[in-house]
């Protein structure tokens, strides 16, 4: 399992799921690279707080795929000002200019010094090593002074802004201490879907499915585990099969490994819904219903 950025933090985390195999039904990388921009701002608007990438081929070797998904998704999430460090010129961004702008607070518009604020939060990354702390590029036309030795060179950091005069301090600081939603992780998770379940050991477990329940008669049943819960995981099937066959492919009943099996979609007037779609109407559904 390779966790790509650390999840924004809240009193629950929100997981969503899916499959390697999401822009396998679209032939271009300008289209592939649109629809997981759909997925991401998705995630965005209803405060995810991480994308799982599961793989769903077991007799197929999905790194490639499963690679681009999770580059794209981490590009989309990180702050603008911030990409040029962390990402190199790699193949998977030939198209990252159709990506949307997320537009979230950790992706701040303003790059001068002059408009920062005491007690801001700012994504950074460490650029230098020096006696008397660190270099960090919070995205303004200087760079923040951190009074801390031990973070490497070219990590991305968290940093709150304590002085601002002819140097500007900062110290390390945790999305805890603002409400302000703080961006999703990407973990790329090479198990399949039902070993994934069992061994994240979520609070609550929801898969969807056009076979599923109607969301409708399931919400009074979901909406104490919700409650209660502080992990808790949407999953969504690829586009050439769903979830219930998924889990088949491990000899595994999805109702056994999931605790919610739900059609957030009933009387679909589409033979298909992409994932790209289901995660939009799920998120709404689920946020109107419970305030994701």
């Amino acid at each position: 399992m390779l966790i790509l950025k650390r999840p924004s933090l809240s009193d629950k985390k929100l997981s969503i799921a899916i499959p390697a195999s999401v822009v396998s039904d679209t032939p271009h990388l300008r289209e592939k690279t649109a629809k997981v921009g759909l997925i991401g701002r998705a995630a965005a608007i209803f405060r995810v707080d991480e994308i799982i990438i599961y793989s769903d081929q077991p007799r197929a070797n999905q790194a490639a795929d499963a690679r681009l998904v999770g580059t794209l998704l981490s590009y989309i999430e990180t702050p603008q000002y911030l990409r040029k460090r962390l990402f190199k010129i790699m193949p998977e961004l030939q198209f990252a200019g159709v990506l949307p702008p997320l537009r979230t607070p950790h992706h701040p518009t303003n790059n001068r010094k002059a408009n920062l604020k005491t007690g801001e939060h700012r994504e950074g990354v460490v650029l230098a090593k020096t006696a008397e702390g660190l270099q960090v590029d919070i995205g303004v036309e200087q760079p923040a002074l951190v009074a801390q030795e031990d973070m490497p060179v070219g990590k991305r950091i968290t940093v709150k802004i304590v002085e601002i005069d002819k140097q500007i301090h900062a110290e390390l600081a945790d999305r805890k201490e603002t409400s302000a939603y703080g961006g999703y992780a990407v973990t790329l998770e090479r198990q399949l879907f039902g070993k994934l379940v069992k061994s994240r050991g979520f609070d609550l477990a929801i898969a969807t499915s056009k076979y599923g329940a109607p969301f409708a008669d399931m919400a009074d049943l979901i909406v104490e585990r919700w409650r209660t819960s502080k992990t808790v995981m949407i999953a969504f099937g690829p586009p050439t099969m769903g979830l219930h066959e998924i889990a088949k492919q491990e000899e595994l009943k999805l109702e056994d490994i999931t605790d919610f099996v739900v059609n957030t979609i009933p009387e679909q007037g589409t033979e298909t819904v992409r994932t790209e779609e289901a995660v939009i109407a799920s998120l709404a559904i689920l946020n109107v219903r419970f305030g994701v």
